[in-house]
Order: C-alpha cells, then structure tokens, then sequence
C-alpha cells in the first residue's frame, strides 16, 4: 500500500481511528509491561536485600547462643 501524501498515511484509507488506536493501546501495553517488570525487580532486589540482612542478623543471634550455651553448659557433670 503506497500513500501520495502524508495525510493519506495518517487518514490509512478511512481507517485510522481503527489502525491508530491499535498502535496506540500496543504501544501503552509494551510501556506497561516495562514499567511492571522494573517495579517487579526494584521489589524483588528489596525482598532479598531484607532476607539477607535478617538471615544475618539470625545468624549472628545463634552465634551469640551457642558461645553462650557453651559457657553456661560445661559443669553440668561436675555434680
């Protein structure tokens, strides 16, 4: 399909509200589908940024239990 001019482009034979509104629900689709996924990633890094901290932070607590339960422990048998 050639056009003679640019507003027979824009006109697409008496169809351009049907052509143009396609393009345009794509278009705001495709931007859509970006933006959801980098706010996907923006959560999914935060979810793992605070597991990984309170994996830490239980981590460090069980260290602290175990040094202490071994101090505390040791003479039971002495009795």
């Amino acid at each position: 399909m050639t056009f003679e001019s640019f507003n027979e482009f824009i006109a697409m034979g008496g169809h351009a509200p049907y052509v143009w509104a396609a393009w345009g629900v794509t278009g705001a689709l495709l931007v859509a589908i970006v933006l959801h996924a980098r706010a996907e990633r923006r959560q999914l890094l935060r979810n793992l940024q605070r597991r990984v901290r309170r994996e830490e932070r239980l981590g460090a607590n069980q260290n602290e239990m175990a040094g202490v339960s071994h101090h505390t422990g040791g003479n039971r048998h002495d009795t």
